[in-house]
């Protein structure tokens, strides 16, 4: 992993490659590389490679004046095999210098690569790197096929583990191969030329006509069309989907950051996610992608919500809501050890699978798994036509739009009103009465509202940023509905400001946590006006009692608090949706005055696509 992009057809290739490798770098990635055919003679012609350690504009500065061709791939790493390095960045070639014929990129892991690379190596192969990837390579290289498609077939044969890959082949000029398993490859149809790419960010600026590669299929690119086969060598039948989001979307829009910027979204990202779904005349919403009629509804017993990281924060919040508008038995848990549990899978359960960019690798295989066992699983999730959603049998988007900030803001939000929207229409299916499902509406309606109102208090909360800046750890704490606020608000400052964080249950902080609290250690709680604001206040008399500074996100002033941000009321269950908010707020404020790469921080990647 990262980030792949490549093209083939008339234009120029290398500025072209460069641009699609800046519009993947918001995913996270150390190294950069570019492979082409190139054009003319001598030194200049033949397939030719640059790669560097470092940023795109490293990438860049390195590339030789007469760099020229029409066709190429090109790749960002994010280091899985190896360290960051000029050698262990991709493109990966069979030999080295201008002999090489085979050069590939390749998102994903290979898990038999050490054995590969033992044989490879008892048969007299010199190994540049110490890469996954170089492995295939060596091994396309060393076919027998004459073809160049029977030539990767022949490689992949031997392969274990998931892949996005591209090839170039000397012998062959005229196209390049591609092939997917368990990692996104999206092929961009244009005018007599074609591109790919791992994300649609790298495409929609040429074309929004994308056809997405399922798993298990390899495509054979040239100028003027496409073909499509499984690894087995059988055709299959494709047909180019119209990406919803412009090239527009991925731009800054006037912001220093995209974080900024999709913070600032979150009203207009909120308001989208309802457009269209409310449904006034029984109280309810649609959602027609659930699949999921009303007496399979009533049939459920049990929900489970998989997802990881932010996801699985969201999924917290939509069990709670789940089990308190819907009284079905709800929980969440993160898709990367539910998967390895050997869980009991119970058909009256039904599983939600929550993914930002519908790609995550563990919570794909912890779906593959319950639908190998028969389960009956739903998607959340950002992205159309993700591997997520196809592979589910029914879902709701979140329609956030594009999300290029590693850390996940407008993502998270609507994917907690999201899990809103399900946990009404289960509801009003259920025993949720007309008054309260109005009740709920009249919320959700006010949300965007809100959002801009805390939106407008920027400027004291940057304020607070600086007063705690500087310290050397936070404590998190919230009760029951604000729990996963404040596991999700840790997160995000431990993600972009590198500040230590912890977040516990309010209720737990006695015992044992509470042995950390001292003025250096500041706390952040959330304190909803709920029917635990008593105990929530109580928790705050024991920080202070311990001489500890507090940060109180609220519905009011706080007496006992430091600092309190108060955040305007909406209907219990939907509180936590708001509460969260300020919070990223905090932490890009925070990383601002650290000066921190917010946009990318240090050794995470956007979208996690290995495990």
């Amino acid at each position: 992993m990262c980030g792949i992009v490549g093209y083939i057809g008339k234009r120029d290739v290398a500025p072209l490659l460069l641009e699609g490798l800046q519009r993947l770098e918001y995913r996270g990635y150390d190294s950069a590389g570019i492979a082409i055919h190139g054009t003319g003679t001598g030194r200049s012609a033949g397939l030719r490679t640059a790669k560097a350690k470092g940023r795109v504009r490293e990438l860049e500065a390195r590339l030789p004046k007469k760099f020229t061709g029409s066709t190429g791939i090109a790749h960002t790493r994010w280091a899985t095999h190896g360290a960051p390095s000029d050698e262990n960045a991709h493109p990966h070639t069979e030999t080295a210098g201008p002999d090489a014929k085979v050069a590939v990129v390749h998102n994903g892991i290979f898990d038999n690569a050490d054995d590969l690379r033992a044989k490879l190596t008892a048969d007299g192969v010199t190994f540049a790197s110490e890469t996954d990837t170089e492995v295939l390579a060596h091994l396309i290289g060393r076919a027998q096929a004459e073809t160049l498609e029977e030539k990767v077939r022949e490689a992949l044969s031997v392969i274990e583990g998931t892949y996005g890959i591209a090839v170039l082949h000397a012998d062959f000029p005229d196209r390049i191969v591609v092939a997917r398993n368990g990692s996104p490859v999206l092929l961009g149809i244009g005018e007599h030329e074609m591109l790919f790419a791992s994300d649609v960010a790298a495409l929609v600026s040429h074309t929004r006509q994308v056809v997405t590669l399922n798993d298990g299929e390899m495509a054979t690119i040239k100028a003027d069309d496409y073909r499509t086969y499984t690894t087995e060598g059988s055709r299959t039948s494709t047909s180019p989907e119209t990406v919803e989001w412009a090239a527009e979307s991925y731009d800054m829009a006037g912001h220093d950051t995209y974080m900024h910027k999709e913070i600032a979204e979150q009203a207009d990202a909120v308001d989208r996610v309802l457009r269209g779904r409310i449904d006034d005349r029984f109280a309810t919403v649609h959602l027609g992608g659930l699949n999921l009629d009303a007496r399979e509804a009533r049939g459920v017993r049990r929900v489970k919500i998989l997802g990881c990281g932010s996801a699985y924060h969201a999924g917290m919040i939509g069990a709670q809501l789940i089990e308190e508008l819907a009284r079905i038995p709800a929980d969440a848990e993160p898709a990367s050890e539910f998967r390895y549990r050997n869980a009991v899978v119970d058909p009256d359960t039904l599983y939600i699978a929550v993914s930002q960019s519908g790609e995550t690798y563990d919570t794909l295989a912890a779906v593959q798994e319950l639908k190998r066992k028969g389960a009956r699983v739903l998607g959340v999730v950002n992205v159309v036509g993700s591997a997520i959603a196809r592979e589910t049998d029914g879902g709701v988007y979140v329609h956030a739009g594009p999300e290029v900030c590693v850390v996940s803001t407008k993502c998270f939000t609507n994917t907690a009103v999201a899990f809103a929207l399900l946990a009404l229409h289960l509801g009003r299916i259920r025993d949720l009465s007309v008054a309260d499902g109005k009740r709920i509406i009249d919320g959700l309606r006010r949300l965007p509202g809100q959002i801009a109102e805390i939106m407008a208090g920027e400027p004291e909360i940057e304020k607070l940023a600086a007063e705690y800046a500087h310290a050397k750890s936070m404590m998190f704490v919230g009760r029951v509905r604000g729990y996963p606020v404040a596991r999700e608000a840790s997160l995000k400052l431990k993600e972009v400001s590198y500040i230590h964080a912890e977040a516990y249950p309010a209720s737990e902080l006695k015992h044992g946590p509470l042995a950390l609290i001292e003025p250096s250690v500041p706390t952040v709680a959330i304190l909803p006006d709920d029917e635990l604001l008593d105990k929530n206040r109580a928790t705050l008399e024991e920080i202070k009692a311990r001489e500890g500074r507090i940060l109180a996100v609220a519905h009011s002033r706080q007496e006992k608090a430091d600092h309190t941000i108060v955040v305007p009321r909406n209907e219990v269950e939907l509180d936590p949706i708001l509460m969260g908010l300020p919070l990223q707020l905090l932490a890009y404020h925070t990383a601002l005055a650290l000066g921190r790469d917010i946009d990318k921080p240090r050794n995470l990647a956007k979208s996690v696509t290995v495990e």
